[in-house]
């Protein structure tokens, strides 16, 4: 490794027990606990702080002086680059889906707290948001900038190394853990607790951010570990995304509710509302069992519940009235 990793968060995150929601899936009240990684503390807090550690590492050490990265207009990982692009003396542009007007709530106004520039390549699959990035990439070279793209969702072998780090703080937080569930979005988050706990205690929840996630996964993990990672070896769910990445589902709108209303823990629409309806599932099915030790690791993502107009309105709704 050629470049020291940044500190940008606060580390261990804590874990806590979780008896309330334990007893409400079907668990035992000593069988949960959550892994508190919406309190890594930079810009709002979340996973991606982890993977930007080590890629805003490896930027500065290239003489970066802009970073530039892609995603969702909602996008956690955006919002979190702008953070770290201020708290380092960067600049950030961030190329986003959609067009300008599509939201002023959420990460996006956060972005502009933060100090970012936006450029919006329209309606693009990943192939063509890709492209986009590359061509502001060119554009600022041509200006005299410095730029460093940061991959999608902050996902590399080199960005799951934070996620490494994560799974050795389980370890010793958590004895005898049998499941981490985590979503599974861009693939580096459970690639690093692949590679730190092995394949057969992690659990990943697809979010529908990617046609393939499993393959991201075994792509970024493998480097990391000795132990061989394939995609049918991988713990993958893929029941919860609905009709797709940005929609509400009921199962997630259930997941949220039950978080806020047993350990007053608030979860986000697409990624971790998606993770606790997979866990749910899961007891269902018999793939996480009473007695067995479950973290289910909470990767943040709070203000894109404030961006996501469905979800707003559902909790709204689902407030009672007082009467007398």
């Amino acid at each position: 490794m050629s470049h020291p990793a940044v500190q940008l968060g606060t580390f261990p995150t804590p874990v806590e027990p979780a008896p309330r929601l334990a007893a409400a899936l079907g668990l035992g009240s000593e069988d949960l606990w959550i892994k508190r990684d919406d309190l890594t503390g930079l810009g709002g807090g979340g996973n991606k702080i982890r993977k930007l550690e080590w890629t805003l590492g490896a930027a500065l050490a290239e003489g970066a002086d802009t970073l530039v990265t892609t995603g969702a207009p909602q996008s956690n990982h955006a919002r979190l680059t702008a953070a770290a692009a201020a708290r380092t003396g960067l600049e950030a542009v961030l190329v986003l889906r959609g067009s300008p007007g599509w939201s002023h709530s959420g990460n996006l106004a956060l972005n502009g707290l933060l100090g970012a520039r936006l450029a919006w390549a329209g309606e693009v699959d990943q192939a063509g948001l890709n492209a986009a990035a590359a061509e502001v990439c060119g554009r600022l070279r041509e200006t005299g900038a410095r730029p460093a793209l940061i991959p999608f969702g902050g996902s590399s072998t080199l960005g799951a190394r934070g996620y490494v780090q994560c799974g050795e703080e389980l370890r010793t937080q958590v004895p005898g853990l049998r499941t981490a569930v985590v979503a599974l979005g861009s693939g580096g988050t459970m690639a690093g607790l692949v590679a730190a706990l092995g394949t057969e205690s992690v659990l990943g929840v697809d979010v529908g951010a990617l046609a393939d996630p499993s393959a991201a996964v075994t792509e970024f993990a493998g480097p990391l570990t000795a132990e061989k990672v394939t995609a049918d070896r991988l713990r993958v769910r893929r029941d919860q995304v609905g009709s797709g990445y940005a929609a509400l589902t009921g199962p997630v709108a259930e997941a949220l509710r039950l978080a806020a209303r047993t350990e007053g823990v608030v979860l986000d629409p697409t990624y971790t509302g998606r993770a606790l309806a997979g866990l749910a599932a899961a007891v269902r099915d018999g793939d996480v069992r009473p007695g067995e030790k479950t973290v289910f690791v909470h990767t943040g993502g709070l203000p894109g519940l404030f961006g996501h107009a469905e979800a707003v309105a559902s909790a709204e709704e689902a407030a009672g009235a007082y009467g007398v």
